[in-house]
């Protein structure tokens, strides 16, 4: 079993009294390039360790909520069975008031979070962080490649209820799709030049979204270790400040990390700090509410 995110013993991080769950999933068996994502989870909890637990930006502790750790979901024979064990393993954790983190892994594993998540918030909609477009129907021989995920997401939730953040690469049948079917998608040239109004978009969203991240979404220069990294990606106070719009504007229901790779202290740190801010600002808006 993996130690602890951010390494807290205490009573109030303990199971069913655990306001926020870490589910780790270590599979990277549809990885197309890089490889080291089945590492990640456990680079980030160890990296995890070392994270402050007083927040600067939110003045205040969020582990206070409880945060407890899950042991890790073990890797499945093929991808649609490894994407069926997380919506199975996820399903069981989500409930109204808790927040279930799942971190990969890479990133096929988010469409089995979402399907769980739907099945409790059926309206909710989704923000994908990325720098890939992922909506190849079919990739390397399989529907349920990390570069079909969302595809795989697009199935289950309308393309009104979908905003996908940060995009840089896409193949020209992605780019066919996106223009045909007028998906809110949004490229990281026009969010880092400020012409992304952020606020403008989520509120064609419904009120309940969750979060998938896809940590190649940050310029190599902020998060390196990834399976297939892109140039000209989001900075860190870029992605801090569109999290605090999002969480600040909608019920943000749960979320995912994924594509990590392990081997890069920074890197892991880097996502270890992420899912910490996240975690903070869904506390405050559910201490609010």
């Amino acid at each position: 079993m993996m130690d602890a995110f951010l390494g807290v013993s205490d009573p109030c991080c303990a199971g069913e009294r655990a306001a926020a769950l870490i589910l780790p999933v270590p599979y990277e068996g549809t990885v197309t390039y890089g490889k080291g994502t089945g590492g990640g989870p456990q680079a980030v909890i160890d990296a995890s360790q070392q994270v402050e637990l007083y927040d600067e930006y939110l003045d205040s502790e969020p582990w206070r909520l409880g945060i407890a750790t899950l042991p890790a979901l073990q890797p499945r024979e093929s991808a649609e069975e490894m994407v069926q064990a997380v919506a199975e393993a996820v399903g069981c954790q989500v409930k109204p008031k808790r927040l279930v983190v799942t971190l990969g892994g890479e990133h096929s594993i988010s469409s089995g979070a979402v399907a769980a998540h739907l099945r409790v918030h059926p309206d909710m909609g989704v923000i994908q962080l990325d720098a890939h477009a992922d909506l190849r129907e079919t990739y390397d021989g399989t529907r349920w490649n990390h570069a079909c995920v969302m595809a795989r997401i697009r199935d289950l939730v309308p393309s009104s209820r979908v905003l996908q953040l940060g995009i840089r690469s896409l193949s020209a049948e992605e780019a066919a799709l996106v223009g045909r079917e007028s998906y809110g998608l949004v490229h990281a040239r026009d969010i880092m030049r400020g012409r992304f109004d952020a606020a403008d978009r989520l509120r064609s969203l419904p009120a309940e979204v969750y979060i998938t991240v896809d940590v190649d979404v940050f310029d190599p220069s902020v998060i390196r270790a990834t399976g297939t990294p892109e140039p000209g990606g989001l900075d860190w106070y870029t992605v801090l400040a569109m999290m605090e719009e999002i969480f600040a504007t909608k019920r943000v229901v749960g979320f995912d990390i994924t594509e990590l790779c392990a081997g890069d202290v920074a890197s892991a740190f880097t996502t270890a700090r992420l899912i910490y801010r996240m975690v903070g600002l869904w506390t405050c808006r559910r201490s609010c509410s």
